[in-house]
């Protein structure tokens, strides 16, 4: 999709320095751009290999503003968001229309919102509820009394039980399984065996919330798990039962959460990291790659990294691995 750059500079913010009539017609990084695309240049040392490819404009930081060029340049405070805006306008992905698939089973008392699109072989139980826009991918099964919010993408496979509640624009990938039974279980003393303890409670996720492939989130045991709005899941996680995940969380892949874990807002939690029963990480930690962190452990200290197993601030965990590469020589 072409746009001129003074229309994108005025969608993202952006401030034009040359021509702003320049069409653009694609997204690229610097060393792969080509004749129309749009680039971004996030560190001034990295300035002159964007005037020297072959882009129609750049986005670029206030650094660039009194730069001698030819090019065009939009100015903007956080360049990589700005990227980020600007290839959200230009987007041209097609998507299905609206309607409903003749192979789609849905219940006669589930609802279903204007303009939704419901894919191949989807089967959609009583009482669950569409928003509007909505469009659920094909293979997708929607459980008993499910509510999905406005402009939601259900990528194909998903699987949504019963209990579940979606705000609006919410993302989730393929093969998600949303609101299944934590795993709870109360052992037998007499004769060992480990019997279901009831999981009847809630999955409840926010606005804006994306959720990666093949990642499980479990519902609560008796009361609610909760999913903040504008938190972000990668591929691979798992969320077990109760808990408690913020707003504006950022989880990447392969992470686990065992239950009753309460993590606050504007936390970022690394790939692989295990996170044991009720415990707290607090508001702006940050987690690094496989660390642990304990059962019923606290973290807090907003913008201080953590990182090892146990999970401790990263200082004190180098200085640690620096203590055992000098006793190692000895």
């Amino acid at each position: 999709m072409k746009k001129r750059v003074s229309e994108i500079a005025e969608g993202i913010g952006a401030r034009v320095i040359g021509d702003g009539s320049v069409e653009v017609s694609g997204i690229a990084s610097i060393t792969a751009a080509g004749a129309g695309d749009l680039v971004f240049v996030e560190h001034e040392d990295n300035l002159d290999s964007a005037l020297q490819s072959q882009a129609a404009a750049i986005i670029a930081g206030v650094f660039a503003e009194h730069t001698k060029t030819a090019r065009t340049l939009l100015i903007a405070p956080h360049p990589r968001l700005a990227f980020a805006r600007a290839a959200a306008m230009m987007s041209d992905k097609k998507q299905d229309p609206a309607g409903i698939h003749r192979t789609a089973v849905i219940d006669p008392s589930a609802k279903v919102g204007k303009d939704v699109s419901v894919g191949p072989n989807v089967t959609i139980h009583e009482n669950a509820k569409l928003g509007k826009g909505t469009r659920i991918g094909a293979g997708c099964v929607i459980g008993k009394g499910v509510e999905i919010g406005d402009d939601c993408e259900i990528h194909p496979n998903v699987t949504i039980y019963s209990g579940t509640r979606i705000g609006n624009r919410v993302i989730a990938h393929a093969g998600a399984v949303l609101g299944s039974d934590g795993f709870g279980y109360v052992r037998d003393q007499a004769n060992g065996r480990h019997e279901k303890f009831p999981q009847i409670g809630r999955l409840e996720i926010g606005d804006d919330v994306e959720i990666g492939a093949n990642t499980t989130i479990d519902r609560g045991a008796l009361e609610v798990t909760r999913i903040g709005r504008g938190t972000k899941i990668d591929n691979l996680v798992h969320i077990g039962h109760n808990c408690q995940i913020a707003e504006n969380v950022i989880i990447a892949a392969q992470a686990g959460f065992s239950g009753s874990i309460v993590v606050e807002n504007n936390v970022v939690i690394g790939g692989q990291v295990g996170v044991g029963e009720h415990a707290r990480i607090q508001e702006g930690v940050m987690l690094g790659g496989q660390s642990g962190v304990l059962p019923n452990k606290v973290l807090r200290g907003k913008g201080i990294a953590f990182w090892g197993t146990p999970a401790r601030p990263l200082r004190e965990y180098l200085r640690g691995l620096a203590i055992l590469a000098k006793l190692g020589k000895k």
